[in-house]
């Protein structure tokens, strides 16, 4: 038997897969069932799933699968007491004795892509550079060119926020050692440390420019400044 949050959290999941093909997000489900956390919708989408009621598909984002419905919103689904918004089918024929079991809804899957996540990335004074992966963070796959590696890594600091880059974004990056002017690129100076800056070639030097009017363009011989990759994408967790 499921609990009533449980119950108007399923009913909510069918009703958008219904109307838009695709489930709904979890601040969307936090929001519908008024919550104050994302951490009480993960507790009601386990529970939904341990009793067999959703299927979640492994590596894949909002992807989520009704397998079966409770008997009573299996009925509203055939036409008996069907929900706002709901369109029920006319069956020719007489009523059957019992409801036919529930079929699983078809549900769009959104392809995406784990990346590992290099370590975090200054946008401000230079750290270390980074090398070694942290843990993995998945990515929609339309976000990745299709040429070459990617990976990505944490922000920290302020001075690309003018960009729209922000203090604990995780930023993607496609591997390259090339750049256009005005790109933003993971630069690794002096082959010591890596900054998070916008690309300038000036003759025979490169500068590093900021997105935030208190940091100074900082100007190297290019000799001393190896790109490693360029921004492709941003994730951003509220």
């Amino acid at each position: 038997m499921l609990t009533k949050k449980q119950r108007d959290l399923l009913e909510f999941i069918q009703t958008r897969l219904q109307s838009d093909g695709v489930p709904p997000s979890f601040d969307e489900m936090k929001e519908a069932l008024d919550l104050r956390s994302k951490s009480g919708i993960h507790r009601l989408i386990t529970a939904l799933e341990e009793r067999g009621f959703i299927r979640r598909l492994a590596h894949r984002a909002r992807a989520i699968e009704i397998v079966k419905l409770p008997d009573a919103m299996a009925e509203k689904q055939n036409g008996r007491s069907a929900p706002s918004g709901f369109e029920p089918r006319v069956i020719d024929g007489d009523r059957p004795d019992s409801p036919p079991p529930a079929r699983a809804l078809p549900v769009q899957v959104i392809e995406a892509t784990e990346l590992p996540v290099m370590g975090r990335i200054a946008a401000g004074v230079p750290i270390e550079a980074i090398s070694h992966a942290s843990h993995s963070v998945t990515v929609p796959s339309s976000m990745l060119s299709g040429r070459g590696e990617h990976y990505a890594l944490e922000v920290r600091g302020d001075s690309m926020i003018e960009a729209g880059i922000n203090d604990g974004d995780v930023v993607v990056i496609r591997e390259t050692s090339t750049a256009d002017n005005g790109d933003i690129v993971v630069a690794l100076v002096e082959d010591q440390e890596a900054t998070l800056k916008r690309f300038m070639r000036r003759g025979n030097t490169i500068a590093l420019e900021a997105a935030n009017p208190a940091y100074e363009t900082r100007v190297y011989a290019d000799h001393m400044v190896k790109v490693q990759g360029r921004l492709v994408g941003l994730i951003r967790t509220y």
